[in-house]
């Protein structure tokens, strides 16, 4: 090995390197402590929270409204926010339309929570919490942290593979820079839950609010888990995140530190009568399951789900999944002129190079086409079923129905069942179908 040739780049690299790292330490505002998160300026955070909160909205079915509710979130994101270390950040609050179980924050404080935390949470101190923990990640610098590391990672790699003359070192390092940007450190979480805490008992909320709400998520995570006939998910390498259950004990011992008044705010009553009446599970504008069938009475269809079928509903698409792997994905597309579903099928979705024949169905007296084709998926290969129904004039609805060598001949007469059960809803019917929403019942003596 020439030790000279190898050497010089990398001392170059190197050096280079210690300098890069050296110019991106700045000063946690949290900590007062050193940290490498300088290839992120509070400037770049701003830019980057502002570019893609569209594209989160999008993401998640859209802002969510319901009378008062994006007031009241923001009130309480405010009231918590003003208690953050960082006076530099303008902290905006949004709560979008989705049941997903799920709050996070963009750099520059751009907050987002669902609807479906709201379903979750029993207390105003408890939505406290979760807004207080994504303060945390805004106030500590946490995503320019994530950033900064994840471009040292990448550097490093290609520093490496430069030097050693071997690109696959690149790759193989770039593991670590992708798993440290997808999410946060075990130590991250740990201190915005701490951060959370404090800014719960500054604004005068009972501090035990953010151990109950993750006992609360915890609970609820392994209830999803039994019902999708899955064991309950224990953290792994690939989670850099603590497992729920270490952070309930923890979030409950800061909280017996801290000193707090006599009468620490809950905020149930409150907090309850806010979110009475809030849509529960998927909402009346994405489409929702209802007794064994999925209704969209926004775009007028709906169709039967067989039971043994999960439905994984969003904004661009629905899936229909069984068990064995046979799944069936329904869109909707621009019908570009055509009239024909069977022309749709041969020019525009199979681009011309469909071999299969294509042929006219009736589908609840809708006119469509459909054809099947052979593809490899997961190398593995599986018979596809396409299915165009013309709808409005302007768009085709398609479906794809995936079916893998082996599949029982049960899920695929299920499959056929439910895509023969598509159907245009009656006005009537759009008028008269909801989806589930919450109602608050009070308990009495006996009940």
């Amino acid at each position: 090995m020439d030790i000279q040739r190898f050497c010089k780049p990398a001392i170059l690299s190197a050096a280079c390197f210690a300098l890069l790292f050296s110019a991106g330490c700045t000063q946690n505002p949290v900590t007062g402590q050193s940290e490498f998160t300088g290839l992120m300026s509070p400037e770049q955070e701003k830019s980057i929270g502002a570019s893609q909160h569209q594209e989160i909205i999008k993401q998640y079915g859209g802002v969510y409204i319901h009378p008062g509710i994006q007031a009241y979130v923001n009130e309480i994101g405010q009231k918590m926010a003003h208690h953050s270390e960082r006076k530099d950040v303008t902290y905006r609050f949004t709560v979008l339309d989705s049941p997903v179980v799920n709050a996070f924050a963009l750099p520059g404080g751009y907050i987002y929570i669902t609807r479906g935390i709201l379903s979750l949470a029993n207390s105003e101190a408890e939505l406290a919490a979760v807004l207080g923990h994504e303060i945390g990640h805004v106030a500590a610098r946490h995503q320019a942290s994530r950033y900064s590391q994840g471009v040292l990672t990448q550097l490093g790699a290609t520093v490496l593979s430069t030097a050693i003359g071997i690109p696959a070192a690149s790759q193989a390092i770039g593991l670590g820079s992708n798993l440290y940007l997808s999410s946060y450190s075990r130590g991250q979480e740990t201190q915005s839950d701490q951060l959370g805490v404090r800014y719960l008992v500054a604004a005068g909320y009972d501090p035990m609010a953010m151990s109950d709400f993750l006992r609360a998520m915890n609970i609820e995570q392994a209830i999803e888990a039994k019902l999708d006939g899955k064991q309950e998910r224990r953290a792994s390498y690939l989670s850099s995140h603590p497992d729920i259950g270490q952070r309930v004990g923890e979030a409950r011992v800061d909280a017996l530190k801290v000193s707090v008044s006599s009468e620490p705010m809950r905020g149930e009553t409150r907090y309850l009568s806010m979110i009475r009446n809030m849509s529960f599970g998927d909402s009346l504008a994405q489409g929702f399951e209802k007794g064994g069938v999925f209704y969209h009475p926004d775009l007028g269809f709906a169709f039967d789900i067989p039971a043994s079928f999960n439905i994984d509903n969003k904004p661009q698409r629905i899936a229909v999944e069984g068990r064995d792997g046979s799944v069936m994905v329904l869109d909707i597309k621009k019908a570009e002129g055509l009239n024909r579903p069977e022309d749709y099928i041969s020019d525009i979705w199979l681009k011309g190079e469909g071999r299969g024949q294509i042929e006219r169905i009736n589908v609840n007296g809708l006119q469509a086409a459909t054809t099947s084709v052979q593809a490899m998926i997961n190398n593995q290969p599986v018979d596809v079923r396409l299915i165009a129904i013309p709808w409005d004039n302007q768009d085709f609805v398609r479906m794809q129905i995936l079916i893998p060598h082996g599949a029982s001949g049960a899920a695929i007469n299920d499959l056929k069942r439910l895509s023969y059960s598509f159907r245009r809803l009656s006005e009537r019917d759009k008028e008269s179908i909801r989806p589930y929403r919450i109602e608050l019942i009070k308990a009495g003596a006996g009940d």
